[in-house]
């Protein structure tokens, strides 16, 4: 095996409820050689053990960031977390991939961006629903003028369950939707606003809806909550010519592209006339279902082996932080707008 495709070093620090899925996937690729996992747990190491076989496992993240052959490190600790391991990673030499959202505050995210620059290394964040198939087909059919002018999204992220301490529900969930609806638009809003309660903690939102206004007068609604009877997953994109519902939680049928709109005839003499609805045919795409997570993975490896961008990089991230940031004080604000440019 050449060095150029020699497996890349790789540690990952966090083997908790998602760090474990990382350690799973980077020990099954051959473009990866998992070198290490890092957490305070025993039982977490104990797990990552089983696992991944013959891997080394620590408590102590010095030591792993001490391996001079260690070439990038995952990390998937809690969120408030992130911004420390990180850059002491970047500051260690060692490439960066780190799960959304990659830091808790935007002047955190702003230093993990520059150190980066700095120390020439690659940052990436975990922006899971990014590698999905079926938004890239959305983004497809975007870019092809099919679905014609994207007039609004509307998404919704719920289930019943997995209350956390240290988030609330914007922080938890909202990473997802909001990269996903700026990679599909491929611009920012330039206006956030969110109302939400806190029904089982005070201080930490269990209900969140959040809301998002483009410049050229495109919207975005995302419902966030771990307090609704019905697990969902449901991203829908309304445009001028076609409709498009994403459903992840569709065990085959995530896609369906709906021909549906209204029609306007160049001419008309009574209102009745002016606007018709059109009800056209429900197609539903065959994707291939690859695990995203294993996309991401492979991503971020052949970045690192090539020294090119990822699709997910840290300024994406910085954005993505700077537009929760701005739904976090108007959640506490009372839900008064929010500009953002």
């Amino acid at each position: 095996m050449s060095e150029r495709s020699a497996p890349i070093k790789v540690a990952v620090v966090g083997a908790g409820y998602w760090g474990r899925n990382y350690v799973r996937n980077l020990h099954s690729l051959p473009e990866a050689e998992l070198r290490w996992v890092c957490d305070l747990s025993e039982e977490a190491r104990r797990r990552a053990g089983k696992l991944a076989p013959g891997v080394r496992v620590s408590a102590r993240w010095d030591e792993v960031l001490a391996d001079p052959e260690l070439e990038a490190v995952v990390i998937a600790t809690n969120a408030v977390h992130h911004h420390d391991h990180a850059m002491a990673a970047l500051r260690a030499g060692k490439h960066v991939l780190v799960e959304k959202p990659m830091a808790t505050s935007v002047a955190d995210a702003e230093a993990m961006v520059a150190e980066a620059g700095r120390q020439g290394r690659l940052l990436m964040v975990g922006h899971l629903m990014l590698f999905h198939p079926a938004v890239g087909r959305i983004r497809q059919l975007i870019e092809a003028g099919d679905l014609g002018r994207v007039y609004y999204l509307v998404a919704s992220r719920v289930n019943l369950g997995r209350v956390r301490r240290d988030e609330n529900a914007l922080w938890c969930f909202a990473p997802h939707d909001v990269s996903i609806i700026l990679e599909l638009l491929q611009a920012s809003p330039d206006e956030v606003w969110a109302r939400g309660e806190c029904y089982l903690q005070p201080t930490i939102e269990d209900v969140v809806f959040v809301n998002l206004r483009f410049p050229d007068r495109r919207m975005a609604q995302i419902h966030l909550s771990w307090l609704d009877p019905h697990k969902e997953r449901r991203l829908t994109v309304v445009g001028s010519r076609k409709m498009v519902v994403f459903d992840d939680t569709h065990a085959t049928d995530k896609l369906r592209i709906y021909d549906k709109g209204f029609e306007q005839p160049p001419e008309y003499n009574t209102f009745g006339e002016f606007l018709s609805i059109r009800n056209g045919d429900i197609h539903i795409p065959h994707l291939e279902l690859v695990e995203p997570l294993t996309a991401e993975c492979r991503h971020f490896l052949g970045c690192v082996r090539d020294g090119s961008a990822t699709r997910s990089d840290g300024r994406q991230g910085l954005e993505v932080v700077r537009i929760l940031a701005g739904a976090e004080r108007s959640l506490r604000e009372g839900g008064v707008p929010i500009r953002l440019r």
